[in-house]
This record gives structure tokens, C-alpha cells and sequence, in this order.
């Protein structure tokens, strides 16, 4: 939908748009919309650290990845039009990147020292220094770009679409 309230070349008045509006918030779960963006933001970290693990390669474009993952979770079980969905879809596909990275660099450290991977990781995520102090030591700028895609990408996949159906059914009176 456009500023106009223009969908699909369907014209509609400011009252009609404002009862679109109003019934799909009502449609809005909150709730499932931060619960779907962290499952969906930790399957992508595994699916990042798996893949990097495995590659032996950090490959950027996982976070691409992740941000459409989560966003497209949170649009799914959240159906939200307002803007906290794009941000919970950004803030997922954030810590989703974050984790992904995290992850790959304990299973990267655990093949090396012959360390078991559950055992090392869990110990890491429980001690906040050293977490940040991996995350120095990896730290590329390239990261930024990534992150910064990945964060696009969970914000704008966030939102409902909102169809002609949606619109006609409110002309409708359904």
C-alpha cells in the first residue's frame, strides 16, 4: 500500500484506509512475533555456524540470509503493520548474525583443540568478557555490512503485506 492508499491499482477513500488499518492491527500477535523472530534467529545462527564450520569460509552473505529468516517469521505469526514488528525483525536478525558469528568461532576453537563444541560454548555464553573478547578478535569491518544488510532485511521483511482481499473485505463489510 502506498501514501496514497493505492494497493494494486485499487483506489481507496482515507476512511476505508483507516478501517484496513484498524482491523489488521487487531489482527497484530506481539507475542508470537518476538517468540517466531528468536526461533527463526536461532536457526539461522545454526545454520550460519554449520555452514561456516563445515566451508572452513566466514561467509557474509549468511546474514543476508538470517535477516530475511526472522523477518519473514515475525511478518508470518506477527502479521503486524506497525512499526515494533520491523524493529523486533531487526533486533532478531541482529542477534541472530551476532550468535551465528559466535557460534562458528567456538565450533571453529573446538575442532582445533579437540574441545567438545556444546561444552565450550556453553561455558562461552555464560561469561559475558569472554564473549566480547572473541567477538575483538574476529571482528572484520566487513562484519558492519552484513550486519547492516541482515538488520535492512529483518526490518522490511517484518511487515504484513497488505492485499486487495484484505481491502475488500472491509469494503464489504466482512
Amino acid at each position: 500500500m502506498n501514501q496514497d492508499g493505492d494497493v494494486e491499482g485499487l483506489e481507496i477513500d482515507a476512511a476505508t484506509l483507516h478501517l484496513v488499518q484498524t482491523r489488521l492491527q487487531g489482527e497484530q500477535n506481539l507475542p508470537l512475533a518476538i517468540v517466531g523472530g528468536l526461533v527463526a534467529a536461532l536457526v539461522g545462527a545454526a545454520i550460519w555456524a554449520a555452514v561456516t564450520v563445515a566451508t572452513g569460509y566466514q561467509i557474509g552473505w549468511m546474514a543476508v540470509g538470517v535477516g530475511f529468516l526472522v523477518g519473514l517469521a515475525v511478518r508470518v505469526l506477527g502479521k503486524g503493520i506497525t512499526p515494533i514488528f520491523g524493529v523486533i525483525g531487526a533486533a532478531g536478525a541482529l542477534f541472530g548474525c551476532l550468535l551465528g558469528n559466535l557460534l562458528s568461532v567456538c565450533g571453529f576453537f573446538a575442532g582445533n583443540q579437540g574441545v567438545p563444541f556444546l561444552e565450550l560454548t556453553l561455558s562461552t555464553l555464560t561469561d559475558p568478557s569472554a564473549i566480547i573478547d572473541l567477538f575483538k578478535a574476529t571482528f572484520h569491518p566487513m562484519d558492519l555490512l552484513f550486519y547492516g544488510i541482515a538488520v535492512y532485511q529483518g526490518y522490511q521483511f517484518a511487515f504484513r503485506n497488505v492485499t486487495v482481499e484484505d481491502i475488500k473485505a472491509v469494503q464489504s463489510g466482512r
